[in-house]
């Protein structure tokens, strides 16, 4: 019978295997009792049509094969040219002045023009930004 486990009792695979087996001679024993039952239906013909007919066993369905997973799709992000720009602002942020990047010399004459405009009373700064470049077509 069952190996066991020590002392422990017999484990799940044993019980697997002996639960399969009693199905397997159980089948079996229902396979030969309907042979034995048509053997007595053809020696003893009536001609009743009323008999039950064995039913063909149905072919047993091949195992489904898994699907590989859908690649997932990432949008790239359209590339925006940028370029760089010197930006004279105050202190509320707001734009002044507006210079390429070439021209750094011109951005710093206009703070220092606006810092002496304003002698103490408003603070200006200056600042790289980049700014998205506008395509034409």
């Amino acid at each position: 019978m069952a190996k066991g486990r020590g002392g422990r009792g017999p484990t799940r695979l044993d019980k697997r295997r002996e639960n399969e087996a009693a199905e397997a001679q159980e089948r079996d024993k229902e396979a030969e009792e309907p042979e034995e039952a048509e053997e007595e239906a053809d020696s003893g013909d009536d001609g009743d049509d009323d008999a039950p007919k064995k039913k063909p066993k149905k072919a047993a369905k091949k195992a489904a094969v898994p699907k590989k997973p859908a690649v997932k799709r990432t949008r790239v992000a359209k590339e925006v040219r940028r370029r760089a720009v010197w930006v004279v602002c105050d202190n509320g942020s707001k734009e002044v002045g507006e210079f390429p990047f070439n021209q750094k010399a011109e951005a710093e004459e206009l703070l220092a023009r606006k810092i002496l405009e304003k002698e103490g009373k408003a603070t200006f700064y200056m600042n790289l930004v980049k700014k998205e470049l506008k395509e034409e077509k």
